[in-house]
């Protein structure tokens, strides 16, 4: 083997180590949640399905309202991630559908990326009791603590 094998294989190596890097950072599209198909969210009527005829069509909510009237949500969201930065929102889609007290149809209301709303977290931390450590009293504190494992009752 002569000792400039190297050079000769330089090229196809470095193309293939680029080619690699390249695919690494195609970007990732994933699809989320339950997005119900149109056709049949324009046969719905209000005051003429029910709770199991909804459940029946689409399937079961992503989600159901806590507070208030009964909706059901169907939430989906798309997303694009290219290497290692945070995700982008493609496309989001939430369908609400609210039932009435005899448990029919009220209203469907469907909202887009463009309803969304931004909202700023609470950066309020909530105290717990007790006191805080030092490093030195966390990392030395359990010294002395746990004796070693005493033998039970019949093994004496």
């Amino acid at each position: 083997m002569s000792k400039y094998w190297f050079k000769s294989a330089r090229r196809p190596i470095v193309v293939v180590t680029c080619a690699i890097l390249l695919g690494s950072c195609s970007p990732i599209v994933q699809t989320r949640g339950n997005t119900p198909d149109p056709i049949l969210l324009g046969q719905i009527e209000p005051g003429e399905l029910s709770r199991d005829d909804i459940a029946n069509m689409l399937g079961s909510p992503s989600s159901i309202a806590t507070f208030g009237e009964e909706t059901w949500y169907y939430i989906s969201i798309q997303t694009e991630t290219i290497a290692f930065f945070e995700p982008d929102i493609l496309e989001q889609q939430v369908v609400a559908i609210a039932f009435d007290d005899s448990g029919m149809v009220a209203s469907v209301s469907t909202y887009g990326l463009d309803d969304a709303q931004d909202i700023e977290p609470s950066t309020r931390v909530t105290p717990t009791g007790g006191r805080e450590l030092t490093v030195l009293e966390q990392l030395f504190g359990n010294l002395g603590r746990f004796a070693g494992k005493q033998p039970a009752e019949g093994d004496r």
